[in-house]
């Protein structure tokens, strides 16, 4: 695949999948080459997720990044002046507004990346991501491994007591692999209540 960037202006890139498949770790790469390319990089995450570090961006597997948690876009949007590539990380998290501020840095020159889950447990889509991939010039969907047949998975089965989570659950609840798995579409199970909230 051929990737032309845009000669000026920014643009976004989304980076997406189901947990476990590398999302915050591809994030740092490519912040990582932009720094060593010379350009001013920041990167944000939610200040809810505090799972591995409260101010670094952590993947599941080790690789991590100096962030800047905020709580809210407003945040983003103050601390992004200045830089040339803005990261932001689990953008699920955010709320709506995420999309038009960033948009606003793309039109404003700034490459802006995000990474996130593009479906929640129930497998609906989650957050502002659908929109901020509807508007994205460049979009990598990963997999991860599915934690019961090894195949491609693309969803994330939340687990309660190593059972699926009702569907009638929190949509934002911030775990790991204590309380989430990577599933296929043919291992996930929708959990109790899904039949009643589809009717």
């Amino acid at each position: 695949m051929i990737r032309i960037s845009p000669q000026r202006g920014g643009w976004l890139e989304v980076i997406c999948g189901p947990m476990f498949s590398g999302k915050s770790e591809e994030m740092i790469r490519r912040l990582r080459r932009a720094e060593i390319a010379g350009q001013r990089v920041v990167i944000f995450k939610p200040r809810i997720d505090d799972r591995y570090d409260a101010a670094d961006v952590v993947s599941h597997a080790g690789s991590r990044m100096r962030a800047v948690p905020v709580t809210s876009v407003a945040e983003i949007v103050e601390h992004a002046r200045g830089y040339e590539v803005v990261g932001i990380d689990e953008v699920q998290f955010f709320e709506p507004a995420l999309v038009t501020h960033a948009l606003e840095l793309a039109d404003r020159g700034v490459r802006v990346v995000v990474a996130g889950l593009d479906q929640d447990f129930r497998r609906l889509p989650f957050g502002p991501m659908p929109e901020l991939l509807s508007h994205a010039e460049f979009v990598d969907k990963l997999q991860a491994v599915c934690h019961r047949c090894g195949g491609p998975a693309t969803t994330t089965q939340r687990l309660v007591d190593g059972r699926p989570a009702p569907y009638s659950g929190e949509t934002v609840l911030v775990g790991a692999a204590e309380q989430y798995e990577a599933r296929c579409r043919g291992c996930h199970e929708p959990g109790v209540g899904a039949a009643l909230a589809a009717a």
